[in-house]
């Protein structure tokens, strides 16, 4: 039987999740905009995909691990979690509503994303060493 730690399982969920809508986001833009949205614009709908996807497959690296057993490391998860959904939600939206006045939310998701990454380091740092002998 196939078992995953009760720590880990919201995090491969929202992963997969996150990586899935990654690859369709991205498509639909790269086949689905070409007539909407300018050259300008695609390129920014392709860094909001490949900022989702990039951060999908870190925290689906990060669940695997057996650092998931460490809160300091599920804070940096959701952290990062949010700060993709923010960073790349807040930019389709924009793109395709032309709904400005929440461009403000990206910046904050980008902050949230270097933060998650910074909480990683952080957690590493304090992290006890282990011997591999």
């Amino acid at each position: 039987m196939n078992k995953i730690s009760s720590k880990a399982k919201p995090w491969v969920i929202s992963a997969a999740l996150l990586g899935a809508t990654a690859v369709l986001l991205g498509a639909f833009g790269a086949h689905g905009l070409k007539a909407v949205l300018s050259v300008e614009h695609l390129v920014t709908w392709k860094t909001a995909s490949s900022y989702q996807l990039v951060h999908a497959v870190l925290l689906l690296a990060i669940s695997f691990s057996v650092w998931i057993d460490l809160r300091s490391i599920r804070l940096a998860c959701a952290v990062l979690f949010v700060g993709v959904l923010l960073f790349s939600g807040s930019l389709y939206v924009v793109l395709l509503s032309g709904f400005s006045n929440i461009a403000f939310i990206t910046p904050v998701g980008g902050v949230l994303i270097l933060a998650g990454w910074l909480l990683l380091a952080v957690a590493a740092l304090r992290s006890k060493e282990y011997s591999s002998d």
